[in-house]
């Protein structure tokens, strides 16, 4: 492995308005020197761009002296776009977090995710390739393993089988990745995010749906009859691996047959313990209460129905984090409640809800 060190570096992070890239940009702000960090999003509304714009709002805050940040509005499925930031900064370490996410948007709008996960990660790749960078980092997502029955999940296994676009797009990064790092020697790490929460997420994931629902007193619906397990990743525990992988790129090394072997590598980013759905939900309902998002006598019986599974879902998802732990001496290890209370609190704040 490569060590490579961020202080005074230039650093591009596409999705810089989004959950886990904002996060990653206030962590970088902290943890480095002198570095120059360019950010890009396109700021559509998949969902509510306030949000958005409060994380950059929240970015703008807290630079540190001697960092320069840099955000552009633009789309990395514009290749002219991406061509002229890595003309003028030349980033020497790129992670690409941009995407249209979901599983259930990508049945009903898939050019979304043509265009985003496939042409835009295509037109990172050549940019890369035509301004050498240090490491590529690149969210894939535990979505690729589909209804593997092993668990469990290692990047071992066999993922061929998707059962959603959005997965399929995702093992397409990784099959891209593969081949530029092998044909132009392009240090390239792959990251498999389970199930991200917290603070100022996704309006589209479960926990933050359920939550706008319960609010309203509408009933939210638990899939396969309650019986999904999830490994749920806090949102912090997912930015300090992103931060340790950043610094180890793989090493560029020479086969047998005089050829570069392609510096390359996958990791999986989980809690590696999955919950029940219903535990989860019982959880959220307890810290919404105690940040006093739901009354007390909140009746959360009659505002839950259990109901079939929904086309592109899994059953369980469930992180192998040995190789994790083995390479960069990190684990997960937020618990659901922690995590669950951060996230309440800051919705009743954000929302200024009042139930008292």
């Amino acid at each position: 492995m490569e060590k490579v060190n961020l202080n005074h570096k230039t650093i591009f992070v596409t999705g810089a308005a989004g959950f886990i890239g904002s996060n990653l940009v206030k962590r970088l702000f902290k943890d480095t020197e002198g570095a120059t960090i360019i950010g890009i999003d396109n700021m559509n509304d998949y969902y509510d761009v306030a949000l958005k714009e409060f994380r950059l709002r929240e970015l703008d805050n807290v630079v540190p002296e001697g960092t320069t940040w840099k955000f552009v509005k633009g789309d990395i499925a514009d290749k002219a776009t991406i061509d002229a930031i890595f003309s003028e900064y030349k980033p020497q370490v790129v992670v690409n977090l941009a995407a249209q996410a979901g599983v259930r948007y990508s049945i009903t709008n898939p050019d979304a995710y043509i265009q985003s996960n496939l042409i835009g990660f295509y037109n990172i790749l050549e940019a890369c390739r035509n301004f050498p960078v240090e490491h590529l980092v690149y969210a894939s997502s535990s979505s690729v393993y589909g209804s593997n029955k092993k668990v469990p999940y290692s990047t071992d296994d066999k993922v061929d089988n998707p059962v959603s676009l959005y997965a399929a797009t995702k093992k397409s990064n990784e099959l891209m990745a593969h081949a530029y790092s092998k044909l132009y020697n392009i240090p390239s790490t792959g990251l498999r995010f389970f199930t991200v929460y917290g603070p100022a997420g996704r309006p589209d994931m479960a926990y933050f749906g359920f939550t706008n629902k319960l609010k309203k007193g509408d009933t939210i619906q638990i899939f396969n009859f309650g019986n999904c397990k999830r490994d749920f990743t806090y949102v912090d525990d997912i930015v300090e691996g992103v931060v340790r992988i950043m610094q180890g790129a793989p090493e560029k090394r020479q086969g047998e047959d005089g050829l570069p072997l392609p510096p390359y590598a996958v990791y999986n980013i989980g809690n590696n313990q999955p919950e029940n759905l219903l535990t989860f939900v019982d959880i959220l309902q307890q810290e919404l209460i105690r940040a006093k998002v739901l009354p007390e006598d909140y009746d959360f019986e009659a505002h839950k129905k259990l109901v079939p599974m929904q086309p592109g879902d899994v059953p369980v998802t469930y992180a192998d984090t040995t190789a994790l732990e083995r390479d960069f001496g990190f684990k997960p290890s937020t618990s659901l409640r922690d995590g669950l209370r951060a996230f309440a609190e800051w919705y009743a704040e954000f929302y200024k809800t009042d139930n008292r």
